[in-house]
This record gives C-alpha cells, sequence and structure tokens, in this order.
C-alpha cells in the first residue's frame, strides 16, 4: 500500500482551493486546510483502505473515499470543538479560539461541501447511502452527548453510554470504514462487520475518555482532563456516580453542573480522585478489554474469507492497536 497519510492529503490537496483574489474568501481556503494539515493518525481511512486491499479492491479505487471520510473527520472536529468549547485540538488552539466561533462554523460547512464532492465524484456504488448512515448516526450520537450536558441528566446508565458511543464513535470509527471498504472493492459488505465495529468503536472510545483523565498531554493532543471541564458522560463518570455516596455523589453533581469557566482545577482534581478510589477508571477499562476481546474475534472471522490475508492481518492490528491503546 503506498504511503496513506501523503496519498490523501495529496488527494484533498486537489480537490480543495487554494487560492481566491478576494481576501476574505482566501482566508476560507486557509481555514478549510488548517485540521487536516494539523496531522492526525487517518486510522479510519487506513481501515478503508486496507478493507478494500483485502477483498482485492484497487487503492486508486478507495482512495476519494478515505479522503472523503478525512474530510468528514476534520469537518465534524471542526464543529465538535465549537459545541464543547474546547481550547485546543492537535496540540494548537482549536479553529475558533483563532478565527472566532462564525468563521469557523463556516469553514467547517464548507469541507462539509467538499467531502460530497468526492463521495459523488468516487463512483462507488452504495457510498453516497453509506456516508448517509455514517452522519446520520453520528449526528443522533452528538445529539445525546450535547443534551445529556444541557438538560444536567445525571440519572444516566451504562447502557445509555453504550447507545451514545455505538452511535457517536463507533460508526464512522469502525463500522463506516469497513463498510465503504468493502463497497469500494465491490464486495457486498459482510454484516459480521457491523456488530465488530460497534465493540471496537465502544473500545477505542473508553480508552479515549480514560485517556482524556490520564494521559501525557504531548503524546494525547488534546487538553487533559478536557471531558469534566465540559461535563461529559464517559463511563467511569457514570460509575462513580453509581457508587458514589450522596455526599460525594451531590458535590461531583455541583461541579459538573457549573459552566466550563466556573470549575476550578482543585475540583477537577478532587472528582479524579474519587474515581480513583471507587475504582472507576479500571472498570472502565475492564469493560473495553472485554469488548475489544470480543470485536476482535468477530473482525479475524469476517476476515478469513479475504482473499488478500496480508491486508486482513493489517486490519485487525490497527484495529487491535485502536481498542487496547494505553496511550
Amino acid at each position: 500500500m503506498p504511503d496513506v497519510a501523503k496519498a490523501i492529503l495529496e488527494f484533498i490537496d486537489g480537490v480543495l482551493p487554494k487560492t481566491h483574489a478576494t481576501p476574505e474568501i482566501a482566508e476560507l481556503y486557509r481555514m478549510m486546510r488548517d485540521y487536516p494539515w494539523r496531522g492526525g493518525k487517518m486510522i479510519r481511512s487506513r481501515l478503508l483502505l486496507a478493507m478494500c486491499e483485502a477483498f482485492s479492491g484497487r487503492f486508486q479505487d478507495a482512495l476519494p473515499l478515505a479522503a472523503a471520510l478525512e474530510l468528514f473527520q476534520n469537518w465534524v472536529l471542526i464543529h465538535d470543538d465549537i459545541e464543547d468549547d474546547s481550547d485546543e485540538r492537535r496540540g494548537k488552539p482549536a479553529l475558533h479560539r483563532i478565527h472566532g466561533m462564525p468563521l469557523a462554523l463556516n469553514a467547517g460547512d464548507a469541507l462539509h461541501v467538499y467531502m460530497w464532492q468526492v463521495v459523488h465524484g468516487s463512483g462507488v456504488q452504495g457510498a453516497f447511502a453509506a456516508f448517509l448512515e455514517m452522519i446520520h448516526r453520528t449526528a443522533e450520537g452528538q445529539q445525546l452527548d450535547l443534551a445529556w450536558v444541557e438538560q444536567k441528566r445525571f440519572d444516566l446508565t451504562t447502557e445509555d453510554y453504550f447507545q451514545l458511543v455505538h452511535l457517536k464513535t463507533a460508526y464512522y470509527t469502525v463500522v463506516a470504514p469497513l463498510h465503504l471498504g468493502m463497497l469500494a472493492a465491490g464486495v457486498k459488505p459482510n454484516p459480521v462487520f457491523v456488530q465488530a465495529g460497534l465493540d471496537l468503536g465502544a473500545a477505542f472510545q473508553i480508552r479515549d475518555d480514560v485517556l482524556n483523565l490520564i494521559a501525557d498531554f504531548k503524546e494525547y493532543g488534546k487538553e487533559i482532563a478536557g471531558d469534566l471541564l465540559e461535563g461529559k458522560r464517559t463511563l467511569m463518570l457514570l460509575h462513580l456516580l453509581e457508587h458514589a455516596s450522596e455526599t460525594v455523589k451531590n458535590r461531583v453533581i455541583d461541579i459538573l453542573g457549573q459552566p466550563r469557566t466556573a470549575k476550578s482545577v482543585e475540583d477537577v482534581q478532587w472528582i479524579l480522585q474519587q474515581m480513583q478510589v471507587l475504582e472507576s477508571i479500571p472498570f472502565a477499562q475492564n469493560q473495553a478489554d472485554l469488548l475489544a476481546t470480543r470485536g476482535l474475534a468477530l473482525l479475524e472471522k469476517g476476515l478469513q474469507s479475504a482473499p488478500n490475508q496480508q491486508a486482513a492481518q493489517l486490519i485487525l492490528e490497527t484495529a487491535r492497536s485502536l481498542a487496547t491503546r494505553v496511550a
């Protein structure tokens, strides 16, 4: 397989406009290129390309869809950073912190349009419907995520959390890349990859939630404990609220119910300490282990029929890294 990141960025570079005589529009074009060129592992697009190759598809047939998936990832991140009021993305200030919310939102909208342009031009049968499915599910998951914070919902269960991560993370991180890769290869997608993707995507999100609390900033690329500042309903938080004393639970709810700017470092550290006391983080990690094991077994089963077993092994290694990462 060619240098994936280079090939995708070259493709995107050829799609996005570069210059304009009007300075304000030229600035828009620069903003559209900001997040894609900040780097990133491109795990989703790598899964897509490897899946196509595993089922005897051609790299050049899958490349447009991989680029479209990266465009999706980046316009969603722009919007997500605005909705979460995040300060940083990939080690730099979030786009709306640099240019203001209205201009950043417009740049995200523009990338969204170019994503559809690439999907339409890919010529892959079923790709348009697959992208629609992915975006529908992602928007539903984002609605849950934001609404729970906005409505100050603390009566949630672990089942609620898994519904959220299946919709918001699993579909576009694993399910859709596997599905799109098979479509690019001209092969009918296997339903076993849906459940595999849901399990692996949920494991990935749990790992990411844990890393948000314990990772080294330089390696993580996002602000540490940002989920607590934003009041995100993570598996660790729900475990803490379920097992904490009434006094601790009420204080946690009181802290998380405050605006982001009103939360102190001491407040965040106190919640982290309570999670350590009740072993909420080990609980979440154990759940991720179980999901990763089941998802990888399903993925391996589905890939047994793949003609290109070298590419199939790459998919398994990528998925294993995704679902079991510790940094």
